[in-house]
Formats: structure tokens, C-alpha cells, sequence
């Protein structure tokens, strides 16, 4: 069986890209100024929105009529970090290798910008009859916060776009929903004293690890009483602890521990009925024993970050042009969250389809496939022959 390959210039845009180091923490001005010098070299202006630090920005720009709904193609620059993880290669340097691309980002998701930026010429011999819109964002490893502003800008102009493509990693397959998710820290402060009166003391590691536990305790429960959709995967919400940190020696009883969880929720249920059970445990069982120590420790929650799910009817006009572009038939839900549900509450009907697996990202040595890429290519190019005035 022949394999699809991509074209050199779209793999060419995949190492430029991948060799930006955006991992959140940093900057991604590197990136959107390479980009719009790009467009720009083809006659293409791009909007930049920055945030408050003006070390990041989204970039927004337009191919064909601006008086008429479009189609948004949407895509994050940033990628998570590669700290501790064991590489073969340079993560910011792409090697081709038995048909695969490696390298950060990679899979999540450079590989669908570099497609549609290899595209752009193709867009503009088109001659759209309707916008197709880039729509690039920073900060969506970190919960998306770059998106709110750049829909502000969206919202600003005269038409609203009839469609967004998100190209996370889903295979190629078209997704009309995933899960949203909510992102709490949870600070316990305790009471310091000799580890040889520890009686005296609140542990502050302690009481988490009990949260923690309380945590456990709920997502055992979800998969056995769930509720349950089995088009996810897995087919109910997940709990999970991610980061936990406390404590300074260990003759010292500590004084400070804090922790880090989520949810991830399918539609049919509800995160802060979850959050309440644990806040009260917190509150109702684990206070009252701290307190007959010392009234100054405690336990505080609050939300680092959410993401709204996505949900999109069957039906809807652009999920039958995605699955024609797709050559695909049917639609399917993911587990993982992305910006589409902020698009969808926005008033425009979204879909997730994007090259790679969501099975390789975010791990030592990401990959992509050639394969991945090619047909990605199909996609964007099938989706300029629908727009073009020459159709």
C-alpha cells in the first residue's frame, strides 16, 4: 500500500515552526512576527492582539472577502514543556525518521499551522467567495487564555464566520464534542512545631493527602456510577491530581502544603457538585480537627483556570462540510479539552479536526506521521476548492 506523502514545503513550515521554542512560560513573539512577515510576503495583513505584558499575541488574518461569513481555521502556537523528560533528539528540532516527524509540537499542534500556512498561496488563486480566516493563539496548554481576547477582536468585525476548524490532534477524524474541564488549586494552611511534638502541630501535608485521597475516592466512583456517554474515552469524568507541593525538613511539621487537581466532565454532569462534596469534607470534617489545635489554620480552593466543553449538533451545516473535507461520514467526541467550546459560546458552530494523535503529544519524543500530514494537506486543500470562485 502506497503511503500519502506531504509536500516539502508544508515539512520545511513544520521544522520552522517547531524550531520556536513557545513553550508557554515564554514568549511567542518569535513565532507570530515569522508568521506575519510570511503573509505579509504574500500581500496578507495580519491583526496581532497582544496581552497585557506585550511578550504574547494572537494573530488573526483574512484571505478573501471580508463582507461575507467565513470559515476560521484555528490553531495554538504555544506547546508544553520538555522539562524532565527524556529526549532522543532536540525537542525544538524536527528529525524525519521511518515516516514520522519528531519533535515538540509536532503532534500538538504545529503540524496543522504549518498546513495551512503551506496553503496560503493556494488560498489566493482561489479567489474565495467566502473568508477563510487564520487564527493562531497563545496560552492554550495553560487554559486557553489567549482565545477570549482574540474572540473580542472576532466579535468586532462586521460578520460573524459561519464555521471554526480546530486542528487539534484528532487523527484527521472530525469531533464535534469533547469534554470541558475545571482547574482548582487547594492551599492547606497547618502548624509548624518539632517533628518530636507533632501533637502539637497541624500537618498541613497530611490534610492534603487526605483531600487527595477524598479525590481518589470520587473518581473511582465516577467509573463505576458514572454518569456515562460512551462515545468519550473514557466514557465518564475523570479526577485528577496533578502537582502537589509542601513541606520544608523532615523534623518540621508543616506549616504549608497546596495541590493542584481537575475535572474533566462530560456534558451530562456537573464539576461543582464535586468541588462542593470536597469543599465539604474540607470544611465539615477535616477544619474542626484542625482548628482544636490552632483557630489560624484552614483550608482555601480557588479555580486556576476552566474550559468550556464543546457541543456541536450533528446536524449542523458545518459538520457536513467537514466530513465531506474529511471524506468521512461520520463525527465523533474526545475526552481532551480545546478552544472550540469558547468558539461555540461565541456564537460560531465548531469542529475539531487536526493531523496526529493525542496519544503522542505532550510525551518525550512526539511524533507525527507523514501520512497525518498529507491528509491534513487534502483537507485544507479540498476546503479552498469549495470556497473558490473557480468551483
Amino acid at each position: 500500500m502506497l503511503l500519502l506523502h506531504p509536500t516539502p514545503k508544508t515539512i520545511d513550515f513544520v521544522r520552522e515552526l517547531v524550531g520556536f521554542d513557545t513553550v508557554s512560560r515564554h514568549s511567542n513573539l518569535d513565532l507570530i512576527h515569522w508568521i506575519r512577515d510570511y503573509l505579509a510576503g504574500l500581500g496578507v495583513d495580519s491583526s496581532l492582539i497582544f496581552d497585557e505584558t506585550k511578550l504574547k499575541a494572537n494573530l488573526f488574518a483574512t484571505i478573501g472577502p471580508n463582507d461575507v461569513p467565513g470559515y476560521v481555521l484555528s490553531g495554538h502556537t504555544d506547546v508544553v514543556p520538555v522539562d524532565g523528560q527524556d529526549w532522543a533528539t532536540n525537542p525544538f528540532e524536527v528529525v524525519e525518521r521511518d515516516g514520522r516527524l519528531f519533535g515538540r509540537g509536532t503532534s500538538d499542534m504545529k503540524s496543522f499551522i504549518a498546513v495551512v500556512l503551506a496553503s496560503v498561496p493556494q488560498f489566493l488563486r482561489a479567489e474565495l467567495h467566502a473568508p477563510i480566516h487564520l487564527a493562531f493563539s497563545y496560552d492554550e496548554e495553560v487554559g486557553c487564555r489567549g482565545v477570549p481576547s482574540l474572540l473580542d477582536f472576532i466579535r468586532s468585525k462586521q460578520v460573524r464566520p459561519q464555521l471554526c476548524i480546530v486542528g487539534e490532534p484528532t487523527d484527521m477524524k472530525v469531533v464535534i464534542a469533547h469534554k470541558g474541564s475545571k482547574r482548582y488549586r487547594c492551599v492547606v494552611r497547618g502548624h509548624e512545631c518539632h517533628s518530636a511534638l507533632a501533637d502539637r502541630g497541624v500537618n498541613a501535608i497530611e490534610a492534603a493527602c487526605e483531600l487527595v485521597s477524598r479525590l481518589k475516592s470520587i473518581a473511582r466512583r465516577k467509573t463505576t456510577q458514572g454518569p456515562f456517554d460512551c462515545e468519550f474515552d473514557p466514557p465518564y469524568t475523570t479526577v485528577h491530581t496533578g502537582v502537589i507541593q509542601g513541606g520544608t525538613a523532615l523534623n518540621i511539621v508543616p506549616k504549608h502544603c497546596s495541590f493542584e487537581f481537575e475535572f474533566r466532565h462530560i456534558p451530562e454532569d456537573d464539576p461543582l457538585i464535586l468541588l462542593e462534596e470536597l469543599k465539604s469534607y474540607a470544611h465539615a470534617t477535616l477544619e474542626p480537627e484542625m482548628h482544636s489545635v490552632n483557630p489560624d489554620t484552614g483550608i482555601e480552593f480557588s479555580l486556576k483556570s476552566q474550559l468550556a466543553g464543546l457541543s456541536t449538533p450533528d446536524a449542523d451545516e458545518g459538520v457536513s462540510l467537514a466530513k465531506a473535507l474529511s471524506q468521512s461520514a461520520t463525527a465523533g467526541k474526545i475526552s481532551f479539552g480545546t478552544e472550540g467550546g469558547l468558539f461555540q459560546a461565541a456564537g460560531i458552530p465548531t469542529v475539531v479536526c487536526g493531523p496526529g494523535s493525542i496519544d503522542q503529544a505532550h510525551k518525550p519524543d512526539e511524533w507525527i506521521t507523514l501520512e497525518q500530514i498529507a491528509l491534513c494537506e487534502g483537507f485544507i486543500g479540498r476546503l479552498a476548492g469549495h470556497l473558490s470562485r473557480h468551483f
